[in-house]
């Protein structure tokens, strides 16, 4: 019963509740992804809707309690592993510019946008307009994974450049973050923290997939020694969650460690000149099926707790304001992160791909309200607003890039 009872406190509800509430999550969450698939829309539209029908929006029978936000960021950071994982190494460096272009292109324009009208246009507060900015830079990396995967696109050219873009967002994202606390302490930016804390993140996407390759080394010696492969499952869970702490200490996002790991074991992460380092194609193997496997399990928790986090019910559809300047907003969200990808030399069709899989905000933009409201930066019309926003983008963007992938 003692640890019945730590369990509660830890979590916010009894175990036996978080059970319940996890059941309903797994269950709820494939079974209107199938009957999204069936009706030919993305699978992961009808995850993320379940949690909108599940949670403050709708029903209210799961609340979004600690224990499920940290299943759901164990689901993300083992879905960023599995894509790291399967990445194309040689490709990935090859569109790193063009991941680059994009990246900052897809943060600049809807942050610039973003501020200038909620700022200019609709006499917001400066901080608050700041803050709604950094919202509209956000990209659901998770999501976008998935709708590529879903759309059997994830190894093609534009999804590699998406790919790199979206991690790189994820970090500026960090960062803007980080800028936008400081601002809001004393009011002006501290730029050698700022600059300090993108050295540490680039060092650090630097240096661990090498040690997380050694790591992994050592592992297929104790597995080689063991002569026992049920080791590994275990063992290279640990190692994820290992490089995801590492870059949280670093203040980068926990799933850029989960990503580098998964590089560092892929079958296509060479070292020149450190042929000692190539694994044994048996442990490969078994760290693709298990992890396969567990992202199977636990990923559809992260994407119903995005729909989970999304409150309609704090929005008040019948003011003017709201809807003027949600509009105003949307317009920007979108063609801020579709113009990203025109500059790149691909077909039209691609860049537009491009644009489109950048455009989710997900739980990224929520953190951002959630931050800004936090600290009283952003008022409940601000937040509302914000909130609008990140669900018509989350819940539009699988929808017009099925439409444009497949036309």
């Amino acid at each position: 019963m003692a640890a019945v009872a730590g369990a509660e406190g830890a979590t916010g509800v009894d175990v036996h509740t978080l059970f319940l509430h996890i059941a309903i999550i797994l269950i709820s969450g494939k079974l209107f992804g199938t009957i999204f698939k069936r009706l030919g829309m993305p699978p992961v539209l009808g995850e993320v809707l379940a949690g909108v029908v599940l949670g403050q929006s709708l029903l209210g029978l799961v609340p979004l309690s600690e224990a499920i936000k940290v299943l759901a960021e164990l689901g993300v950071i083992l879905l960023l592993f599995e894509v790291g994982l399967e990445a194309d190494i040689n490709l990935l460096v090859r569109v790193g510019l063009s991941s680059l272009l994009v990246a900052f292109i897809g943060a600049a324009l809807p942050f610039a946008g973003g501020f200038i009208i909620s700022h200019y246009v609709f006499g917001m507060s400066m901080l608050s307009s700041l803050f709604i900015g950094g919202a509209l830079t956000a990209t659901s990396i998770g999501i976008t994974v998935k709708v590529l995967s879903d759309l059997g696109k994830r190894k093609a050219k534009f999804a590699q450049i998406v790919l790199g873009a979206a991690v790189i967002d994820d970090v500026l994202g960090v960062v803007i973050l980080a800028a936008l606390y400081e601002f809001s302490k004393s009011g002006q930016v501290n730029w050698s923290a700022t600059a300090g804390l993108m050295m540490d993140i680039a060092i650090f996407f630097l240096v661990a997939p090498f040690v997380a390759r050694l790591a992994a080394k050592l592992i297929y010696f104790v597995v080689y020694r063991l002569q026992d492969l049920d080791v590994i499952p275990p063992v290279i869970l640990s190692l994820v969650l290992f490089t995801g702490y590492g870059a949280y200490r670093v203040g980068s996002p926990e799933i850029l460690g989960a990503f580098t790991a998964g590089l560092a074991l892929s079958r296509r992460f060479v070292v020149p000149f450190m042929a000692f380092l190539k694994l044994d194609e048996k442990v490969v193997h078994s760290v693709e099926e298990n992890i396969r496997s567990l992202v199977w399990v636990v990923s559809p928790i992260f994407f119903v707790s995005v729909g989970l986090a999304l409150n309609f019910k704090a929005i008040d559809f019948s003011s003017a304001q709201f809807w003027l300047l949600s509009l105003s907003l949307i317009v920007v969200a979108i063609l801020g992160k579709v113009v990203s990808g025109l500059l790149i030399p691909l077909s039209f069709r691609d860049r537009i791909n491009i644009g489109l899989s950048m455009m989710p905000r997900g739980e990224v933009g929520l953190i951002f309200a959630e931050f800004g409201r936090s600290f009283g930066a952003i008022d409940e019309v601000g937040y509302a607003v914000v909130v609008f926003v990140v669900a018509v983008t989350t819940l539009l963007a699988p929808i017009l890039l099925k439409l444009n992938v497949r036309t």
